[in-house]
């Protein structure tokens, strides 16, 4: 029996910026203190809070340690582990208090989460089956094998009012029910873990911090819908959540929770693997099912739906991982405690992938409906720097960007697209003044130009030329014309290409254009950019009052832009300038700066 338990987070935030040295470093620290017998470091999860990484949480009292170092370790082993006083420097600011360190789940961040899919990310050591029973793990795959027939356990999540999460929001028991309703003599569940969004990593904690979820959450699924099948199709960019799921499909196997009979029901289920190459296309579910089937990702018309014809030609379901981590607490909670949380068509709780210009950068779980001010001021801790909220883009590349007059609408699937956007699978990124909405939309646009299969003449073709036409915008060689046909043409892409790819490609560009259009007015009538983001339509001034004559500027500009004596006014030569900024990053006096 361990006295003390370090938990340190194994995601591949924390990782990437120096786990597996610090955990070396703990354990050899330990071991020439003496507390190989009194102490246990376990490897858990993403904790939520990616911008404090490396995280160590110390029980008892969980004890919050935020941007840990190799050199810092012998002190927390010997002051904290051997000698029970906390290191106060390393302590998470926003857990101290006047009467002494508070609890985690007290702080902004934390108190307005509700966590059901990321119930277990940050506690349980991922890599060990019996932690994730000892969380009630795999009890409710027993209780459906065991005591319910497989209409009442789609009659469950129908009840629950469950919504995939991958972006669709299409009811999860409905899917269900509809594959279960076609006879044949194989049939397959499947699980998107594929991810493109650009900063969405939602999937691949759930997955990196508690991977027999799924793995239990689809044997309910296949017992279901009467499949005997599962494929976990997850995009080999994610080696820490791809070893994971190897090491606990083995687990699996060896306990008897996968495989021939298991609970002695007479069920039989199993799941492999099959990683994807990093096509966002492959998100889309006809496209994702032909790349497991070894062909080119591309989409398939529909009907048939996969429900009907999927992999393979046979009876499919598809859900992400998300969806599939709500399903055994709805199993062992009920459907009612489900629909008590969230709004009235979107039931239960929306991970988010916080980015961009926000203090609290990282994952959160949130209960429908909380706005979307809460999320961005209360638990991400606002915008950085004093300065002010601009949009927030949630849906990536299939989303649209929502203005500060809409910071007060309650998240849900409706309310996200009665203006112009969607929830996507959750990715969220923040952005202030110092964004450009047209340089914002361009980015996602070429996103999806790169990502296009090219199978559809209006996706292939479309989103190429209004890419051209955003590029004359930010380089101010566009007309007011221009922008209508910009918008025309985003109306003819939406109504006509192939699948759900094409089909929202043109959102960002519409809903800056509601938004936003201001901005593309100003690139094209008055040839400036307000933001001072697009190059072509920016120049660098040196203001004669406050240039000191220095010379700093000129020894560190790339083109040799800039002219003048030692303490004289400097000029910058326009038709050398380059525009990289480098010069006004530098200038110690304020004396330079961009219109």
């Amino acid at each position: 029996m361990y006295r003390s338990h370090v938990l340190i987070c194994g995601g591949t935030g924390c990782t990437s910026s120096g786990t597996p040295k610090i955990i070396d470093k703990l354990q050899k620290e330990i071991e020439k203190n003496g507390l190989t017998e009194e102490v246990s470091v376990v490897q858990t999860g993403c904790h939520g809070l990616c911008a404090l990484g490396p995280i160590i949480v110390i029980y008892p009292g969980a004890t919050f340690y935020s941007m840990v170092k190799e050199e810092d370790v012998p002190e927390i082993v010997s002051e904290h582990l051997l000698k029970g006083r906390v290191v106060t420097r390393l302590v998470y600011e926003e857990t101290v208090t006047e009467e002494g360190i508070t609890s985690l789940n007290e702080t902004d961040f934390y108190k307005k989460q509700h966590r059901i899919a990321l119930r277990n990310c940050g506690v349980i050591n991922p890599e060990c089956i019996d932690e994730y029973i000892a969380t009630n793990g795999y009890e409710a795959l027993g209780r459906v094998l065991t005591s319910y027939t497989p209409e009442q356990v789609i009659q469950t999540i129908l009840d629950s009012g469950l919504r995939g999460r991958g972006g669709g929001g299409f009811s999860t028991g409905l899917k269900w029910k509809f594959a279960r309703s076609y006879e044949d003599d194989q049939k397959y569940v499947c699980c998107n873990a594929d991810e493109g969004d650009p900063g969405a990593f939602m999937d691949r904690s759930v997955l990196e911090g508690d991977p027999h979820v799924l793995l239990e959450a689809m044997t309910i699924a296949g017992y279901a819908i009467g499949a005997s099948q599962g494929y976990v199709y997850v995009r080999a960019e994610y080696p820490i959540a791809v070893n994971r799921l190897e090491f606990a499909i083995k687990q699996a196997r060896e306990y008897g929770l996968l495989g021939k009979n298991i609970f002695n029901s007479g069920f039989d289920f199993d799941i492999d693997l099959r990683l994807g190459a990093g096509a966002f296309v492959c998100g889309e579910e006809t496209a994702l099912m032909t790349s497991i089937e070894g062909n080119r990702g591309e989409p398939r018309p529909r009907p048939p739906f996969p429900a009907e014809k999927g992999l393979f030609g046979k009876p499919t379901i598809l859900n992400n991982v998300e969806t599939y981590a709500n399903i055994p607490p709805i199993i062992l909670n009920g459907p009612e405690w489900f629909t008590s949380l969230g709004t009235e068509k979107s039931k239960g709780t929306k991970v988010f992938a916080l980015g961009g210009k926000i203090h609290n950068t990282g994952l959160v779980e949130i209960p429908m409906g909380t706005t979307l001010r809460e999320v961005v001021e209360e638990i991400g801790g606002g915008v950085p720097n004093g300065k002010r909220f601009k949009a927030a883009q949630t849906g990536g590349p299939s989303g649209g960007c929502i203005p500060a007059e809409h910071l007060d609408i309650p998240i849900d699937y409706d309310n996200l697209l009665s203006i112009g956007s969607m929830m996507g699978s959750g990715g969220l990124i923040v952005m202030d003044e110092d964004n450009c909405m047209v340089d914002i939309a361009k980015f996602f646009l070429d996103f999806t130009v790169e990502e296009s299969c090219g199978k559809c003449t209006p996706c292939r073709i479309g989103t190429k030329r209004l890419s051209e036409m955003l590029e004359k915008v930010t380089e101010g060689n566009a007309t007011l014309e221009d922008i209508d046909k910009m918008e025309e043409l985003c109306h003819y892409i939406s109504e006509n290409s192939l699948c759900g790819l094409g089909q929202t490609a043109s959102n960002p560009v519409l809903s800056t254009l509601r938004y936003f259009r201001d901005e593309y007015i100003a690139h094209v009538k008055d040839k400036r950019c307000p933001a001072g983001v697009c190059k072509s339509l920016l120049s660098y001034h040196i203001d004669p009052v406050l240039c000191k004559g220095c010379t700093l500027c000129a020894r560190i500009c790339p083109n040799d832009a800039i002219s003048g004596a030692v303490k004289e006014v400097h000029h910058i030569d326009q038709d050398k300038c380059i525009k990289c900024g480098a010069c006004m990053e530098k200038c110690r006096f304020g004396a330079i700066s961009k219109k």
